[in-house]
């Protein structure tokens, strides 16, 4: 007789076998979870993992090749100082004294036009090239052309638009909805608010981190030297500092004004110049004398004509009323059939025409279909 698993009884779905991490049924120790990866991908026996090629973290005891050897410290062989500073002042001169020679400067004669202003005799002429050329024309009165009067028309106006003369609604019945009946499913329990996470993980109690105390500061024994081989080795030497060799400067006060003026104001004097009068070119095209029309090309040649109505054809409005009833039924309400929602079998806790049989090691539940019994004729 075939077995038949919880979930080949299955019709929704949803309901699968329980499976465990590991074989709970058994006590070989050997862990087997029924995973996707493990359906898709299966395991090869033959093939052994890698071995690692890390080295081990052995403890590796100190070799001989380095040891504390007694070095005493090696004296300075420092060459004693041979040279003395002479006492005598420097009294040599430099080559720069030798060769030069003071000399006396002498001023050079500015050829610098004097500052002074020169004014015109000549009075200011005030006459502009806009003010001889212009010449004052007297300005014609402008037409006023008189403004149409506005003249409303004597017709009613018709507030009826094509689309509420085209359509103004078909009497008929409203269409029933076909759609079966919603029939909602309520539970009388309470709902208790827990989870199975907040009842498999309680919170533990965390203790409060031990702050470690410093340790307290111990000042070293004894006192400090200060000392150092620069403060010891040192020798200071007594010597006066040396006063710069300068030549002595021959400049001389002056007491005449300053001048102010330059070579290239003497080379290059300011010239009297008159400004170029504007050059205006004659005017080609003459100015009209005529008194101004204001009529275009457009209002003169346009011809109005009246607007003749087009004939509208469009079919007569007439509403096709008929004295049958309404017909409301479609195909769906004629094709559609209501099926009766059926009760998953893996739902209940024993599938009703099954007997349970055993529970293997991965923890698949297996059932045995019950055949009815057939009386003989």
């Amino acid at each position: 007789m075939r077995s038949w698993c919880l979930c080949q009884i299955c019709t929704c779905g949803r309901h699968h076998c329980p499976h465990g991490a590991t074989r709970i049924y058994e006590t070989s120790g050997i862990s087997c979870p029924t995973t996707e990866y493990l359906e898709k991908y299966p395991t090869y026996g033959s093939v052994l993992p890698p071995q690692s090629l890390k080295p081990k973290q052995e403890f590796r005891p100190c070799r001989d090749d380095y040891r504390a050897w007694d070095v005493q410290k090696i004296d300075l062989y420092k060459p004693e100082q041979t040279y003395h500073p002479p006492t005598v002042k420097f009294g040599n001169s430099t080559t720069f004294q030798d060769d030069f020679v003071p000399q006396e400067i002498k001023p050079r004669q500015s050829f610098k036009p004097s500052p002074v202003v020169r004014r015109s005799t000549v009075p200011f002429n005030g006459d502009t090239s806009h003010r001889l050329d212009y010449v004052p024309y007297q300005l014609e009165f402008k037409f006023a052309r008189p403004k149409e009067v506005y003249k409303p028309t004597n017709q009613p106006f018709e507030d009826l638009t094509t689309h509420r003369y085209d359509f103004q609604g078909l009497v008929g019945k409203t269409a029933k909805i076909c759609r079966p009946p919603y029939t909602r499913v309520t539970q009388n329990a309470h709902f208790e608010g827990s989870t199975e996470f907040r009842e498999s993980f309680q919170p533990w109690e965390i203790p409060a981190p031990e702050a470690k105390k410093p340790q307290e500061y111990v000042p070293p024994a004894g006192t400090m030297q200060l000392n150092s081989t620069s403060h010891l080795d040192y020798v200071p030497h007594q010597t006066t500092r040396v006063s710069p060799i300068r030549p002595v400067s021959q400049r001389r006060s002056n007491n005449f004004p300053f001048q102010g003026k330059s070579t290239t104001k003497e080379d290059f004097p300011a010239w009297e110049c008159c400004r170029q009068g504007l050059i205006k070119q004659q005017q080609q095209i003459p100015n009209p004398s005529g008194k101004f029309d204001g009529w275009s090309t457009s209002r003169s040649h346009y011809v109005r004509h009246e607007l003749i109505p087009t004939e509208s054809c469009k079919p007569a409005h007439a509403l096709l009323k008929s004295s049958a009833p309404f017909d409301d039924t479609t195909m769906y309400s004629l094709d559609y059939t209501p099926k009766k929602q059926e009760i998953c079998p893996a739902s209940f806790p024993s599938p009703p025409g099954y007997i349970f049989e055993t529970t293997n090691s991965r923890g698949h539940q297996f059932f045995r279909k019950v055949t009815p019994a057939v009386e003989a004729f």
